[in-house]
């Protein structure tokens, strides 16, 4: 029978790309690792790495034992959370990945408050504008927003945003007011550098007739995160669509203006990813449920 533990040498092996750093990663001494790599080697009968003086790297059957290692990591990790629950509440570890800005402003005070109720879970949210994958960065949780990609997770919708094109009063003033669809297309546009380009999105206008609008020119700016994006458009160099949940205190605090408010951008998705494996643990369950719970508090206050 293999040895779980075993497996989790192995895959930490792996992520780390040295013993030297798994080793380093689990707390004990690179010969104990090195030691049960050779172990789960000699149990399966095939060579699961392949050794050099400068790195590591998997074999082809090493990359199928090491896929499902994790699931079953995961999933051996999911059984105890729920055993453990039953004699004292949540417990174990709940990692959580979302955006910087989202985090900071949504998932991040969610998770101070469910970790006040549940003060034997450990906490871990990692901040990542990449969507990282959940298996080989061994997270119960993801956060995204947007359109959802086609993907073999389960996924919880959480809510929706709104996207607001939005630019400070100091470039209007040096470039024109905006009015139309057709002044704001040819505006210099602060663009994220993973949108595709030509840049397009369906518009509503405001009788309800939804319209292609269509951003032909390159952007004059382009980042790789909203934060940056928005501090753009604080500095006046430009256009740009980005959450209301992020420019809404800006535009309130009169620094940036709602462009064409009686047009719609369409609106986005908030989603909770998590592993699709046969046993869903108690702690991702609550979780969800949780800051969906949360998320609807916090909306139902903003409409007062």
């Amino acid at each position: 029978m293999l040895n779980l533990q075993r497996l989790e040498i192995f895959v930490a092996v792996v992520n780390a790309g040295s013993f030297t750093g798994a080793a380093a990663s689990l707390g004990l001494t690179k010969a104990v690792v090195s030691f049960n790599v050779k172990q789960l080697e000699s149990e399966t009968g095939v060579a699961l790495l392949t050794r050099s003086t400068r790195r590591l790297a998997l074999t082809e059957s090493g990359e199928r034992f090491y896929q499902r290692c994790q699931t079953l990591l995961q999933e051996a990790e999911a059984v105890l959370d729920d055993v453990r629950r039953d004699h004292g509440g949540l417990s174990g570890q709940l990692r959580i990945t979302s955006t910087p800005e989202y985090g900071a402003r949504v998932v991040v005070p969610a998770l101070a408050a469910f970790s006040s109720l549940h003060p034997q879970l450990r906490i871990q949210h990692v901040a990542s504008s990449n969507h990282d994958d959940l298996i080989a960065g061994r997270f119960d949780l993801a956060i995204r927003l947007g359109q959802l990609a086609d993907s073999s997770h389960h996924a919880a919708t959480l809510g929706s945003f709104e996207i607001l094109a939005v630019a400070s009063a100091e470039y209007l003033h040096q470039s024109g007011e905006i009015q139309t669809p057709e002044q704001l297309a040819q505006a210099s546009w602060i663009a994220h550098s993973r949108l595709p380009l030509p840049m397009s999105w369906p518009v509503t206008t405001p009788p309800g007739e939804k319209i292609p609008f269509r951003v032909s020119s390159p952007p004059a700016v382009t980042a790789d995160s909203a934060s940056a994006l928005l501090a753009f458009a604080l500095a006046g160099a430009g256009v740009a669509l980005l959450p209301d949940w992020l420019v809404q205190p800006e535009i309130d605090a009169l620094r940036l203006c709602h462009l064409l408010p009686d047009h719609r951008f369409r609106p986005q998705g908030i989603f909770a990813l998590y592993p699709n494996t046969r046993h869903v643990p108690e702690k991702v369950r609550c979780f969800i449920d949780f800051l969906k719970k949360q998320m609807a508090e916090s909306h139902a206050q903003s409409k007062i």
